[in-house]
């Protein structure tokens, strides 16, 4: 099978193609390798993929519309997984255009590539951030979400319903599929996890919205790729949306506590009130999906913390502690 991901050297993206290419897909990957956060982290999930001979990268913008029009008129894919995206939900209070720019008119571009291109199915990032201010717990695809209260959680409801009319129109199968914070190996900077583990061994506060009163339905990433893989090999037409989540909430105090036996050193919090564009829980109703694929996730929180953690003392070279070692 000839794919194209996007966003391959982004973090879900660079898992999902590590595992096609391991499944002896031939994986056709780009990304613009911008400097939303430091591209040196890009540049060796790139070179990894690289090692493999079924991989082909392509610097590419998405908003270079000549360039993906000829793409996609050049290349015969059977499946687009489409993950290149404006991430951040406190960024997009900063900078509107970058997001309507990437996840509006960029989606447009990946539409209209699988519309002429005439792929068999389209298989795109969504986010839980769009069900914003819901007070319904846990999230269901069937609810409604009507009222983002972030801009980008506004973005990825605009993918949702572009796609929905591409399929009704010119019949592009098209699945998506709400993410539910992802979290591991390889992981952005800007992402709470890094951005944690950071601190908390250099000895500086960490930042707990709300006064900490968050919870979150923490995902492991390879969850998430089994979910995604899964889903593109099962049979589909037509247009559908999932929620891809742990299904499990965890306080954002105890995902700290984990990260501090993980690494053998205690935070220091620094506790502050809610942002705009926040919201206090999320949690996935993943039943739908797990009817589809016979699979919900199985990573546990400890388990997936101390992956994460192993990954990140080892790629930022910080010296373990004697109490993360005997932890293990």
């Amino acid at each position: 099978m000839k794919i194209l991901i996007t966003g391959a050297a982004g973090f879900i993206g660079y898992h999902v193609a590590s595992r096609l290419l391991a499944d002896g897909s031939h994986v056709v990957g780009f990304d613009n390798l911008n400097a939303y956060y430091d591209p040196h982290l890009k540049h060796e999930r790139l070179a990894r993929l690289q090692t493999h001979r079924n991989f082909e990268f392509l610097l590419l913008n998405l908003l270079d519309r000549s360039a993906m029009e000829s793409l996609f008129a050049r290349e015969d894919f059977e499946l687009v997984i489409h993950l290149a995206a404006q991430p951040g939900v406190r960024y997009s209070s900063e900078n509107p255009h970058a997001y309507i720019d990437t996840n509006v008119t960029g989606f447009l571009n990946i539409l209209e590539g699988c519309r002429h291109g005439r792929v068999g199915h389209l298989l795109y990032a969504s986010s839980s951030s769009v069900y914003g201010g819901n007070q319904k717990t846990p999230f269901a695809v069937g609810d409604a979400v009507d009222h983002p209260v972030s801009l980008y959680a506004a973005t990825k409801k605009a993918n949702e319903l572009m796609a929905h009319c591409y399929t009704h129109l010119y019949g592009i199968p098209a699945t998506g599929l709400r993410f539910f914070t992802v979290y591991g190996p390889w992981s952005r900077p800007d992402m709470a996890p890094y951005r944690f583990a950071k601190a908390i061994l250099a000895g500086e506060p960490i930042d707990l919205y709300n006064c900490g009163q968050m919870e979150r339905d923490f995902t492991y990433v390879d969850d998430i790729v089994e979910a995604v893989v899964r889903v593109a090999r099962a049979p589909f037409s037509g247009y559908q949306l999932f929620n891809v989540g742990n299904s499990s909430p965890v306080p954002l105090l105890e995902f700290v506590g984990e990260l501090e036996n993980a690494l053998g050193k205690r935070a220091i919090r620094r506790f502050l009130p809610m942002q705009p564009g926040d919201v206090v829980s999320t949690h996935a109703d993943v039943e739908d999906l797990v009817r589809l694929i016979g699979y919900r996730p199985t990573t546990s929180l400890r388990e997936g913390i101390g992956r994460f953690s192993a990954w990140f003392l080892d790629y930022t070279r910080v010296p373990m502690t004697a109490e993360a070692a005997s932890a293990r």
